[in-house]
Parts: C-alpha cells; sequence; structure tokens
C-alpha cells in the first residue's frame, strides 16, 4: 500500500510543477476560466500533501522492513534453491532415464542386428548347401544319365552289329534265292507273295525265299502298275475285274486300285 501512495505522491507532486508552469496541461480537464495556478495549488497541492502523509503513514518502520525484506528474499532465494535443486534432481533423473533408454535401445538394436546377421547367415549357408547339393545330384543324375545312354548305345551298335553279322552270314541256299529273287524282277512284274511263292515253287524253303524277298529293295506299288501294264497290253480288263486279277496275283486291295489308277482305267 505504501508504494502506491509513493506513486500517487510522485504523480501529484510531478503535476503539482508541471501546473504551477503552465496551468492548461494539467488542468484540460477543467473550464478555460478555472486553469489557474492557484486551482492547480488548490488539486494538486492538497493531493501532494496528502499522498505524502498517506505514505508516511503506511510505511512500516525501517527495521521491521529490513527484516521482512530480508526474510522475503531469504525465503525467495530458499525457494530458489529449493527449484534449482528440484530442477537439478529432475535434470539428472532425466538425463539418466535418457541414459538408460539410450542404452537399451541401442542394446536392443545390436541384439536386433545380431539375429538379423545370423539370420542371413543362417539362410545363406542353407542356400549354399542347397545349390551345392542341388549341383551333386544334377551331376550325379547327368552321370547316371550319360552311362545308361553309353550302355543302352552300346547295346543297340553290338545288337545292330549282331544283326549285321547275321544278315552277313547268310547261307548259300539264301544267296541263291536272293539272286533268283531279283532276276524274276528283271524278267516280270510280281507282289510280295507272288515272289515268295514263286521261289518255293523253285524248290526254297519258305524261310529262304522270305529272306530273299525281304533282302531285295522292292517298291511293291511300282510291280503293281508294271503287272497292270502287262496285262492290259495282253487282254482288255474292266477297272474292276484288273483289280480283282491283280488282288489274285498276291497284291492288296490298296496297292491294287493305286494301280489301275496309275493306268488310268
Amino acid at each position: 500500500m505504501d508504494s502506491l501512495f509513493l506513486i500517487l505522491f510522485f504523480i501529484s507532486f510531478l503535476a503539482f510543477f508541471i501546473g504551477m508552469i503552465k496551468p492548461s496541461i494539467v488542468l484540460s480537464w477543467s473550464p478555460e476560466a478555472k486553469r489557474k495556478r492557484k486551482n492547480v495549488a488548490k488539486y494538486f497541492g492538497i493531493g501532494t500533501v496528502v499522498f505524502f502523509i498517506l505514505f508516511a503513514i503506511t510505511t512500516p518502520p525501517t527495521s521491521e522492513s529490513a527484516v521482512k525484506s530480508e526474510q522475503t528474499e531469504e525465503e525467495a532465494e530458499a525457494k530458489k534453491d529449493d527449484k534449482d535443486a528440484v530442477k537439478e534432481e529432475e535434470e539428472e533423473n532425466a538425463k539418466k532415464e535418457a541414459e538408460e533408454q539410450a542404452k537399451k535401445e541401442a542394446e536392443e538394436q545390436a541384439k536386433k542386428e545380431a539375429e538379423e546377421q545370423a539370420k542371413k547367415e543362417a539362410e545363406e549357408q542353407a542356400k549354399k548347401e542347397a545349390e551345392e547339393q542341388a549341383k551333386k545330384e544334377a551331376e550325379e543324375q547327368a552321370k547316371k544319365e550319360a552311362e545308361e545312354q553309353a550302355k543302352k548305345e552300346a547295346e543297340e551298335q553290338a545288337k545292330k552289329e549282331a544283326e549285321e553279322a547275321a544278315r552277313n552270314a547268310e547261307t548259300m541256299a539264301q544267296t541263291q534265292a536272293v539272286q533268283m529273287a531279283q532276276d524274276y524282277l528283271n524278267y516280270t512284274a510280281f507282289s510280295r507273295t507272288g515272289l515268295i511263292q514263286q521261289l518255293e515253287y523253285e524248290g526254297f524253303s519258305n524261310a529262304d525265299a522270305t529272306y530273299a524277298v525281304d533282302k531285295i529293295s522292292v517298291d511293291w506299288q511300282a510291280q503293281a502298275v508294271q503287272m497292270a501294264q502287262d496285262y492290259l497290253d495282253y487282254t482288255a480288263f474292266s477297272r474292276s475285274g484288273l483289280i480283282q486279277q491283280l488282288e489274285f496275283e498276291g497284291f492288296s486291295n490298296e496297292d491294287a486300285t493305286y494301280a489301275v489308277d496309275e493306268v488310268g482305267l
């Protein structure tokens, strides 16, 4: 309260001082006729005295005020120290918690990275082993297939050589049958069955006759065409009659029909 009266005292004194020099400034709110120094002294002089008296009354004794001020300052200082201590403790706790959190996060991160690294290495190792196993199995499979292929080719080659040897080892009767079959074909046309029968008629066994006919290379459709032409050169035939005649000679219906078509009948 004493501070308020002190402020009002200074304001009144300042207004009094200015009003004594130029009343119109501090009495601008009053009518122009009353803007005089005596009114300034009346209003602001009295106010200055009153506010000074009130300030003096409300101002506490110096010693009490000093003690109170000192106590206030000590309390404020103690309070500030307490706040600083609390703040410092809180900062230390926060720092400690942050360090512990950072340490924990770092450990978790390191653990996670170690697990990921271990997992990655395990996957790479498993992949490598799988590739090596697949490669080994592929090589074994290729080796096995190569061996089987080589064995198969060797067997086929042996079989082929045996067949070739068997063909080369034909009997004298078979050789003669082959020669006679070729001679008959050079002379006239025959069907396969007709040529076998002709060789049997000449005294060869069915096996030797069949061997000889199979040994030579013959186009039986061409033989059918040649026989059809020979018959037409000898006598007249109807289409069906000529087909039947060729079938009688041992040609198949297909070869007989082909031959008749070829000669234009």
